[in-house]
């Protein structure tokens, strides 16, 4: 293990744990996606809290290693040949800790890649259109006389929650029986669409009967519980 003193971000977020993963966050869609899945690994990680009041993602320490300015960031220390590996974009990060552990993302070839397309669909699809769907239902957008742009991201929103729907016709997860980060990736994105957003009405939401069901089964974990509060 290498020293993390020479990564500008623990100048603003010091490590009192070195040895473990750092995690840069905020309990949003997109963060807790990592604080999930580092709970359901067991891996010792230490995490701060990147404030959007203070607008700390658009420090020149946070975009140190995360030059998007965007959460979450990690910093593990244990990288690749045993050297410290900074990372942003969270889908990057849930294939980097699966990877690095070995779990939560299939081994055969073959199902890797069916796992990665459906993180795929979650980063490119379900995350921009439900966001922009909360940005016109919920905030600033909601008071646009014009309602075609809501409109827009209603029709996309629901069209993607048919495709997921009839993914999981059958199935329990994703991927069937087995729990991927397809679901980290997927489900924090639909609990803020119908939870946060207060858009379940707006898109049909009782439609989506697999979604739903899955959705109940994904917060009853009991580390996808303790990751959705972190960083606290």
């Amino acid at each position: 293990m290498t020293s993390l003193d020479s990564y500008a971000i623990t100048r603003k977020w010091p490590a009192s744990h070195p040895d473990r993963i750092q995690l840069y966050s905020l309990p949003t869609p997109n963060g807790v996606k990592v604080s999930i899945l580092l709970e359901e690994l067991g891996l010792p990680y230490e995490a701060h809290r990147v404030s959007f009041d203070t607008q700390d993602q658009f420090t020149l320490e946070f975009l140190s290693i995360s030059p998007n300015n965007k959460i979450p960031a990690i910093l593990d220390p244990n990288g690749p040949d045993g050297k410290p590996l900074a990372l942003f974009e969270s889908g990057a990060i849930l294939v980097y800790l699966a990877s690095k552990t070995g779990q939560f993302l299939p081994a055969d070839a073959g199902g890797r890649f069916e796992t990665l397309q459906w993180l795929m669909f979650q980063m490119g699809g379900i995350g921009p259109m439900f966001g922009q769907l909360g940005f016109f239902h919920k905030f600033a957008g909601k008071d646009y006389e014009d309602k075609r742009p809501r409109d827009r991201y209603v029709a996309e929103a629901r069209r993607l929650l048919g495709v997921l729907d009839q993914r999981l016709q059958g199935r329990d997860w994703v991927m069937g029986d087995t729990y991927t980060i397809a679901d980290i990736a997927i489900f924090p994105w639909v609990r803020n669409l119908i939870g946060f957003y207060g858009a379940g009405e707006l898109v049909e939401f009782t439609r989506y009967k697999n979604v739903a069901r899955v959705l109940d089964a994904f917060v009853s974990r009991p580390a996808v519980v303790r990751g959705l509060t972190i960083p606290g």
